[in-house]
C-alpha cells in the first residue's frame, strides 16, 4: 500500500483542519460569551458563536459529501480491536455532534423566537416551530452539555493521535497532515 492510501486524501484534510480549528474558536466564544459582563458584549458575542456553528454545520455536511465519494484510508494495522472500536465510536460522535449541536442551537434560538445573523451578510430566519421559552433553555442546557463532551472527546482524539505517533510510531497525526512518515 502507498504512503498516499494510507493518508487521508488533501480535500479530507482540509474539511478536518477548518472544522477543528472552527470549532475550537467556537467554544472559545461561548466561554467568553458566557463570562462577559456587559449583555451588549454578550449578545455580540453569541452572535458569532451562533454563525460560526452555522457555518460547522454546513462545512460537515461538505466533509460528509467529501467523505463518500473519496476513500477513506484504513486505521494502522497495529491497533488493538478496543482502540478501533474506540476510534469508530468517537468518529461517528463527532459527526452527531457536528450536525446535531449547530441544529439544537438553530431550533433553540427559533424556539426563542430568534434568528441567526450570519457575520452581518446575510440572516436565517427562526425555524417554522413557534415559540416556547422553556423547550428552548432545555435545548440550550442539551447544547451546553453536548458543547462539553465535544471538547473532552476532542482532547480524547488529540491524545490518541499523539499516541499513535510518537509511542505506536503507525503514522498517527501524520495521516491528516500532507507531510511527515506514514509506516506500512
Amino acid at each position: 500500500m502507498t504512503d498516499t492510501a494510507r493518508r487521508y486524501s488533501t480535500g479530507a484534510m482540509i474539511f478536518h483542519w477548518v472544522i477543528a480549528i472552527a470549532v475550537i474558536v467556537n467554544w472559545r466564544l461561548a466561554e467568553n460569551a458566557e463570562h462577559a459582563e456587559a449583555i451588549a458584549d454578550k449578545i455580540a458575542i453569541f452572535a458569532n458563536h451562533k454563525a460560526l456553528g452555522i457555518l460547522i454545520l454546513v462545512l460537515t455536511l461538505g466533509r460528509l459529501a467529501w467523505r463518500w465519494t473519496h476513500p477513506v484510508p484504513p486505521l494502522p494495522s497495529n491497533l488493538a480491536r478496543w482502540e478501533a472500536t474506540l476510534a469508530r465510536t468517537v468518529h461517528i460522535i463527532f459527526y452527531v455532534l457536528l450536525i446535531g449541536l449547530p441544529l439544537g442551537g438553530w431550533m433553540a434560538n427559533s424556539l426563542s423566537g430568534r434568528e441567526i445573523d450570519m457575520f452581518g451578510i446575510f440572516v436565517i430566519p427562526p425555524l417554522p416551530i413557534g415559540e416556547n421559552t422553556e423547550a428552548a433553555k432545555a435545548i440550550f442546557g442539551l447544547h451546553a452539555t453536548g458543547g462539553n463532551v465535544f471538547i473532552y472527546l476532542i482532547a480524547l482524539h488529540i491524545l490518541g493521535a499523539l499516541k499513535h505517533t510518537f509511542f505506536d510510531k503507525n503514522g498517527g497525526i501524520f495521516r491528516m497532515l500532507p507531510f511527515g512518515k506514514v509506516p506500512d
